[in-house]
């Protein structure tokens, strides 16, 4: 089953993030996304994440499907003007690609080409939108295609932040909505009780929210995150859990899939798991999961 029909009838869906190589040997993504074929509905491919000069995410995608994978391309607003990125889309969609997740990126000083310019022509709204239109049939100058493409759309959706109300929230998700957007990925989430007042301000069963389960890979990578990164809150018992355990990577491996079983008995439509670069732990993660 695709995944917009897993989602349109309320399915639990599960992506899972490969990152494509930096370089032209794909043998390894290749490789980790075929271990869990089975158990995961689509391959999100991000678009150069961190900035970080990668094959593009429509190149990964393209291969991923060529091996029958069904996968989500990132769409970043960063690195293309409107011009490029719909040329993108129209190629993605007549090599077979359905799913688009829409992000704004990183700015380059994060990544490892930092004399690197940001283009940064149209934001997530405005990308969204033009999605829409294409798949209408007509392009943002508003001139006739010859063929339109067929798209689930995505984007992010920062619940959770520090200092964050969720109805300032809400209503950019709204606006997200009637710009396009199907779904949503949040940052990633290590305790719901964090994002309770946005709960119980939302539907599940009408909002599709997929929150990110982040592999983490140590303990100072636990409490690096808790301390710098405002969108992300990790409570003080998971450190502490971490810093207790014996097999310290194992038991980042248990926590990963507790919490894909605590997401989907909430009722979350899915999970976005990421491993930042450690997708040989996928079938350990999903394995564990009740």
């Amino acid at each position: 089953m695709k995944l917009k029909q897993k989602l349109d009838a309320g399915e639990f869906v599960i992506l899972a993030e490969i990152e494509p190589p930096k370089g032209v040997n794909v043998s390894t993504m290749v490789t980790h996304a075929k271990r869990v074929k089975g158990d995961v509905d689509a391959f999100v491919v991000p678009e150069m994440s961190n900035a970080v000069m990668r094959m593009s995410s429509l190149g990964g995608a393209i291969i991923l499907q060529s091996k029958g994978m069904e996968t989500v391309m990132q769409v970043n607003c960063r690195d293309r003007n409107r011009i490029a990125l719909q040329a993108d889309l129209l190629a993605a969609n007549g090599c077979g690609i359905n799913n688009v997740m829409v992000v704004t990126g990183e700015e380059p000083g994060f990544g490892d080409h930092h004399q690197a310019r940001s283009v940064y022509d149209i934001d997530q709204y405005e990308m969204l939108r033009a999605i829409k239109g294409l798949v209408g049939g007509r392009d943002m100058a508003g001139i006739e295609l010859d063929g339109a493409p067929d798209f689930l759309a995505g984007t992010t959706a920062n619940i959770g932040a520090k200092g964050r109300s969720p109805e300032v929230e809400l209503g950019e998700m709204s606006e997200k909505e009637a710009a396009g957007a199907v779904f949503f990925i949040t940052p990633p989430l290590f305790d719901l009780t964090a994002i309770q007042p946005f709960l119980k301000r939302i539907n599940l069963e009408k909002v599709r929210i997929i929150p990110t389960v982040l592999l983490l890979k140590s303990v100072g990578m636990a409490r690096y995150m808790a301390r710098n990164v405002d969108h992300v809150y990790i409570p003080d018992a998971l450190i502490q859990r971490l810093q207790k355990s014996a097999d310290k990577k194992r038991e980042c491996v248990r926590v990963a899939s507790e919490l894909v079983g605590a997401l989907k008995a909430e009722g979350f439509s899915g999970v976005f798991l990421s491993t930042i670069g450690w997708e040989s732990m996928l079938p350990e993660i999903l394995g564990g999961v009740k």
